[in-house]
């Protein structure tokens, strides 16, 4: 890569990380990204225009489906079939024969394969304070984790990482790991509701985890992937590919905000603060996609909370409702995904998929994934609560054969209602883009598997 190109893709990076920038930057950005993706399409040989995606706005001619009655039928692969017909009748065929099918087809079609070789992360602890969640007093780390980039020094890749636990723990605690923001001007103050839908009694999430005698994490995925297709030469994926564009079923941001979390899990079993055997795992919307990516594909994980991830996470993507493949393969955001996933929104459809988010569900099995949504009147009907409810359902069979209990019912439930019962659980509540108000239902649920655990 010409090092101008490098120059220009840092300084529209530098801008984009602060609440201001120029138009200029943007168009630099649009123009960049436009040609990666057209790149990649050239490289498959795609000569047909991607199908338009749907609006979110209803007044408008290409509006989203809003309405159950014109969701088109559709057929679900089954995930206890394998590809050569043969039903899968026993846990030991599931992991040494079905599972392995489906993790190679969300692989090189949908989110990615890790590169063979990927530089080593070495973690540094920048900075350690006292401070306080509300009335609890914690302690903060704050963390940096090094990419190694001697093969390609024109790069760098720095994670950043920050880790609270109670202030009185006597021994190692659990853990909530979130793909979020840290050090913003932005930031809430401590003990402040970080979200205006979330009513007002309701204590912040952090204040909520600390005072049960847990801890939490944020990880920022832009410290790892740039959130644009120009970023992609640059960024753990630009590192590994020395700078040049990627192949089609090489990772995309998903998968690489995924692997930073693995890597901050490598941090987690190295501090004596921290229970790495009670690892959560919790994001919302495209970091809802990257919550449920990660645990499917990150063993260490206990549990998770995946928050309105909608198409490309929990939602069935077969489903004609709200936000569709089109969108997710369009320039806005192909990079989450493998340029496999392109076709997909030209050359082939949705029906065509080898596999959908209920198999993304199920890789997590056996271990327990709270599915959250908002509701349809706030949040509107583009992450389609109910294709996310559908992935949980049909996610189902491969709980119950490994043992484990699954949602409970295939009847979508009112708003409010917790299904919680099973180590696939779903709610959706009444406020809007955000996984607030049900925080305190995740909580209760996870300590079924964690305790009641105040320092145990």
């Amino acid at each position: 890569m010409k090092k101008g190109l490098v120059l220009l893709l840092f300084l529209i990076a530098s801008q984009l990380g602060h609440a201001q920038f120029s138009q200029a930057a943007r168009d630099s950005l649009a123009k960049l990204t436009a040609q990666d993706h057209a790149l990649m399409k050239a490289q498959m040989g795609i000569t047909a225009p991607n199908r338009n995606g749907a609006s979110g706005d209803p007044s408008s001619p290409t509006a989203a489906n809003r309405y159950e009655s014109k969701v088109p039928p559709y057929t679900l692969p089954d995930p206890l079939r394998l590809k050569n017909g043969v039903a899968v009748k026993n846990a030991a065929d599931w992991w040494a024969k079905r599972r392995p099918e489906i993790v190679d087809d969300f692989e090189r079609e949908i989110y990615g394969r890790l590169p063979a070789k990927i530089p080593a992360t070495t973690w540094i602890l920048e900075q350690t304070r006292d401070t306080t969640v509300g009335r609890y007093p914690i302690k903060e780390k704050y963390l940096k984790g090094v990419v190694d980039h001697s093969a390609f020094p024109e790069l760098s890749v720095e994670i950043e990482l920050m880790v609270a636990t109670p202030a009185g723990a006597t021994g190692p605690v659990p853990v909530v790991l979130e793909f979020g923001f840290i050090r913003s001007p932005f930031r809430a103050p401590a003990g402040a509701p970080a979200n205006p839908m979330m009513a007002a009694a309701e204590p912040d999430w952090k204040e909520q985890l600390i005072s049960r005698g847990w801890g939490y994490a944020i990880i920022v995925p832009s410290s790892i992937q740039a959130d644009n297709g120009a970023g992609l030469r640059q960024g753990i994926i630009g590192l590994v590919n020395k700078g040049q564009p990627r192949k089609p079923d090489d990772w995309g941001a998903l998968r690489a905000w995924a692997w930073g979390a693995s890597r901050a899990i490598d941090y987690f079993e190295t501090d004596k603060d921290i229970d790495a055997k009670r690892i959560a795992i919790e994001g919302l919307s495209r970091y809802g996609k990257a919550a449920i990516v990660a645990m499917a594909f990150e063993p260490r994980i206990s549990l998770g909370f995946i928050g309105s991830s909608g198409a490309g996470g929990a939602k069935i993507l077969r489903r004609d409702f709200g936000e569709k493949v089109e969108n997710l393969a369009s320039t806005g955001e192909y990079h989450w995904f493998c340029g496999n996933f392109i076709k997909y929104a030209s050359s082939l459809t949705p029906a065509d998929l080898p596999v959908d988010a209920h198999e993304l569900v199920a890789l997590c099995a056996p271990r327990p994934v709270f599915i959250s949504s908002g509701s349809p009147q706030v949040e509107g009907q583009w992450v389609d609560a109910k294709g996310m409810f559908l992935g949980a359902v049909h996610a189902g069979p491969v709980y119950t054969l490994l043992g484990k209990k699954d949602l409970g019912t295939s009847q979508f439930p009112m708003v409010g209602t917790a299904l919680c019962d099973g180590e696939i659980a779903f709610r959706q509540h009444a406020g809007g883009h955000t996984t607030g108000p049900n925080w305190s239902t995740w909580i209760a649920w996870a300590c079924r598997y964690w305790g009641d655990c105040k320092y145990d």
